[in-house]
């Protein structure tokens, strides 16, 4: 007999290693031995949003009073003063203004809902795409050899036996923030359930070992009591109607692949299979050139970002309190627009933390005037918050995880006071 927990790890790496459509049928065998369960204990659930390509922090949330970034930006400047056909930026509070394009999250902000962060970024100044994103998703910024990423860790670290559908990326392959040796999976559609594995060290070891040969193992003893929480939630999503989900509220999901992964997400909290950690993507943000203003490319992506949280939000009324969704980029733009209407690799951006249990309604951060002698090198706006003191503080008070030193290893910084409590 192995333990409850070696199970459970041994069984979520082993479903890394198949590429299916639909549950085996060996395992649905299997589940059909269990009797319907009832709710899984509802526990705290984090949803991360990854917007790869580093969005212009400037344009998402604009300090529209500083005379600096005016100057820098004659062609991306906006306002926030109604004139003409142009649409205004959001005041939030006389200082930061909106993208008008994210208005669906404006209400949120007036309710306390959402916190933002400004000058937010990584403590290592590179400006590849590829490192930076590698650094803030294994949340070692200045280390390249960490095998792991600050989720996975963060799962190791709640203290409690779970489900294979502990953590969830809705994504075609294992993100960075995944790697390492807890249990997560990658589903890129609920309804191919297609997942697959990578960067996992223990699965070279284990996909050897089929999930019939762990079944075969533990016998009836499994399904009687180590493994049924993990029968029942494979049970749960082999006869869920994901095809034809009906959301709540009348929640609209924009049809997109950001849209798409929170309604999958949704439909996962919704079925109680256990979900806690749950990941998803957004791109386009690399924006060197024609980024619009109130239209064009940088326009539709945020647009895309409010309304696809907006939606989810909606969706998940029942379950407001038990929910903290948080967005991340690797880094922001430069300050000055560049020659063809766009903005180039810089260093700090902004993002959004929405919930219940957080101190909402406030732009945080630190943001001086936006003179060149208060800019990185010249010419990006400074990181004066380190991601890993929001992450911290989002894990610590949402997720409930209190040691800071394996989550995010070598970082002794404070908390900002984005979370309550």
């Amino acid at each position: 007999m192995i333990s409850r927990k070696a199970f459970l790890k041994a069984s979520g790496l082993a479903l890394f290693g198949i590429s299916i459509g639909g549950i085996p049928t060996f395992l649905a065998e299997a589940a059909t031995l269990v009797q319907t369960p009832g709710l899984f204990k509802r526990r705290k659930i984090l949803v991360s949003i990854f917007q790869r390509g580093a969005m212009d922090g400037l344009m998402a949330v604009t300090p529209f009073g500083d005379s600096y970034l005016q100057a820098a930006r004659p062609g991306l400047m906006m306002s926030a003063a109604k004139a003409g056909n142009v649409n205004p930026l959001i005041d939030l509070d006389g200082r930061f203004g909106l993208h008008p394009s994210m208005r669906a999250l404006e209400s949120l902000f007036n309710e306390k809902r959402i916190a933002i962060v400004h000058g937010i970024g990584s403590p290592n100044n590179t400006r590849s795409h590829f490192d930076a994103q590698d650094y803030m998703e294994s949340g070692t910024p200045f280390s390249k050899g960490t095998s792991s990423g600050w989720l996975n860790r963060a799962v190791g670290l709640m203290g409690h036996d779970a489900t294979p559908f502990q953590a969830v990326s809705l994504t075609s392959s294992m993100p960075r923030s995944f790697y390492g040796d807890m249990p997560s999976l990658a589903i890129n559609n609920l309804q191919d359930f297609s997942i697959q594995m990578k960067g996992n060290p223990m699965g070279t070891s284990l996909v050897s070992q089929s999930f019939e040969d762990l079944y075969d193992q533990t016998s009836s003893d499994l399904l009687n009591q180590t493994g049924k929480e993990s029968f029942d939630a494979l049970k749960m999503l082999q006869k869920a109607d994901t095809k034809n989900y009906k959301s709540a509220n009348n929640a609209m999901y924009p049809n997109t692949a950001l849209g798409n992964s929170l309604k999958q997400i949704a439909q996962l909290i919704k079925m109680d299979v256990g979900l806690e950690i749950a990941f998803a993507e957004s791109g386009g943000w690399d924006t060197h050139f024609n980024q619009g203003k109130d239209t064009g490319v940088f326009a539709r992506n945020v647009s895309d970002l409010s309304n696809s949280i907006s939606a989810f939000w909606t969706d998940m009324t029942s379950y407001h309190d038990d929910i903290t969704v948080m967005t991340m980029t690797e880094f922001g733009r430069t300050v000055k627009q560049n020659g063809t209407g766009g903005t180039d690799h810089g260093r700090a951006s902004c993002n959004f933390i929405l919930g219940n249990d957080v101190n909402g309604g406030l732009v945080h951060g630190k943001l001086q005037p936006l003179a060149i002698e208060n800019l990185e090198d010249g010419r990006d706006l400074t990181v004066t918050t380190d991601f890993r003191s929001v992450f911290s503080e989002v894990a610590n008070k949402h997720l409930l995880i209190n040691n800071n030193k394996v989550l995010f290893p070598g970082f002794d910084g404070k908390v900002i006071g984005v979370m309550k409590g």
